[in-house]
């Protein structure tokens, strides 16, 4: 009776499920090992990490803010734009007061509408009138040179030769002679020497305005060289006749 006891509950402990905690497979612990070993690993680095930026920055200055110097002022130097090459301008002579009459004329040498050249000495022993005009080709020029053009063999009568002098160029100067039959000699002087030596280059005024410019200026030169006469401001209607009739009486 006993033995058969014993057998019976042998049987039944082989059948019957083991209650509580499973066993683990040594599969799962490993994983389990290396994953936990990772989080630590990472929570390490981020620990050691934040410490390293907290203590840059409490180390590290603060940036400086940008100042105004020299360094600014060359790179403002270089940005900006480069101003424009101003033109040459012709050289600008200094205004005199003029002639004093019987004084000696001022000498010269320019040339003339065809390329030759004109000097003071070339008219020596003869009586000289010597007319500038603002600018060829303009309504009060071309009527004054057309008057002592007209006149030009009743001044060679009074032992007088006729130019006009301006700053027009030798070019310029022969288009205006062929435009109106001129046959008196035309200067240039680009340089305004002439010009300023004998006051015809000064201080001018229109609707207002004052600038530095050719005066309408008339000198009368005697046999000997000197200043006999000298007109300022003309006004052209009628002036070439006044001229002659001084020329004659000089």
């Amino acid at each position: 009776m006993a033995r058969k006891t014993t057998r019976k509950s042998s049987n039944t402990a082989g059948k019957r499920p083991i209650r509580g905690r499973s066993a683990k497979t040594p599969k799962k612990a490993a994983k389990k090992a290396a994953k936990k070993a990772a989080k630590k690993v990472a929570k390490k680095v981020a620990k050691k990490g934040s410490k390293k930026a907290s203590r840059n920055a409490s180390t590290k200055p603060p940036a400086k803010p940008r100042q105004e110097g020299a360094s600014g002022k060359k790179r403002a130097r270089r940005t900006a734009p480069k101003p424009a090459a101003a033109k040459s301008q012709p050289r600008a002579p200094t205004p005199t007061a003029g002639l004093s009459q019987g004084a000696p004329a001022p000498t010269f040498r320019l040339t003339r509408d065809g390329g030759a050249t004109v000097a003071l000495g070339d008219f020596a022993g003869r009586k000289l009138v010597v007319f500038f005009y603002p600018r060829a080709n303009t309504p009060g020029c071309t009527r004054e040179a057309i008057d002592f053009t007209r006149l030009k063999e009743d001044f060679a009568r009074a032992g007088a030769a006729v130019v006009g002098v301006s700053a027009d160029s030798v070019k310029a100067q022969e288009s205006f002679r062929d435009k109106h039959a001129l046959a008196v000699p035309l200067l240039s002087d680009g340089a305004r020497d002439m010009l300023v030596a004998y006051g015809a280059w000064g201080t001018k005024s229109n609707y207002g305005k004052s600038y530095e410019g050719i005066i309408r200026t008339t000198v009368l030169i005697d046999a000997r060289g000197r200043v006999a006469q000298v007109w300022r401001n003309v006004r052209v209607d009628g002036h070439a006749d006044e001229v002659l009739a001084a020329a004659r009486a000089l």
